[in-house]
């Protein structure tokens, strides 16, 4: 399976981190972890329930990591396999991942698409998630797939729907010109964008928009 010991920074101190597989042990915490991590007006019924929990170890345990510091969940990262088209990118979250239940894994799939991140307010600061999204594409480049890819909530976007569409927003943000907290994030992990998805989630700070983004396993020549 996997497990990766590394040094987390809070401020200059370091601490020691491991990223690791979920199990069945560590639902209660994980749970927790989405309740702080996406409170309301997120809808509380797209946090993670132990059904949902118990297939991600059970149907693709290598997609179901997380991180913990002395002992406590910080955070984690769920994944599935699926086929990509490029040249038919739309989709919803509920279609790729069947609800989050990921019943529609494909083992052949060379996509590894992210059903969630997470972690704890408490720690954001100690690049986290940065280190959740790298143990992915360490993922993606052992098992030789095509890519890690999944949709970016665009939080952002409400403050500045009345002036630009999603598509000029997210080039703002590419550019530099607005920090968008999910999009802005990704891009400094290694992300980027494929094309914006109307009607992804229920999610009304994004306008129900995401923007599809990608990391190409660099060892392979994908188009």
């Amino acid at each position: 399976m996997y497990r990766k010991e590394v040094y987390v920074f809070q401020e200059t101190t370091p601490i020691p981190a491991v990223v690791r597989n979920y199990r069945e042990e560590d639902f209660e915490d994980l749970i927790a972890v989405q309740k702080e991590s996406f409170p309301p007006p997120f809808p509380s019924e797209l946090w993670w329930n132990e059904k949902q929990l118990r297939n991600h170890v059970g149907i693709y345990p290598k997609g179901a990591l997380c991180v913990e510091i002395n002992g406590e969940i910080a955070g984690s990262i769920t994944g599935l396999l699926v086929d990509f088209n490029p040249e038919t990118p739309l989709h919803t979250w509920d279609e790729v991942t069947d609800h989050g239940y990921i019943t529609n894994h494909n083992p052949m799939g060379k996509t590894l698409y992210i059903v969630d991140i997470s972690v704890k307010p408490t720690y954001r600061k100690m690049d986290i998630g940065k280190l959740l999204m790298q143990s992915m594409y360490e993922r993606v480049v052992y098992d030789k797939l095509d890519r890690v890819l999944g949709g970016g909530r665009m939080p952002g976007y409400h403050k500045h729907a009345v002036q630009l569409s999603p598509e000029a927003y997210v080039e703002k943000v590419v550019a530099g010109e607005i920090k968008d907290p999910v999009i802005t994030f990704l891009l400094r992990c290694g992300r980027t964008p494929v094309c914006i998805v109307p009607n992804y989630l229920d999610d009304k700070d994004s306008h129900h928009h995401a923007l599809l983004m990608e990391w190409k396993n660099p060892f392979k020549n994908i188009r």
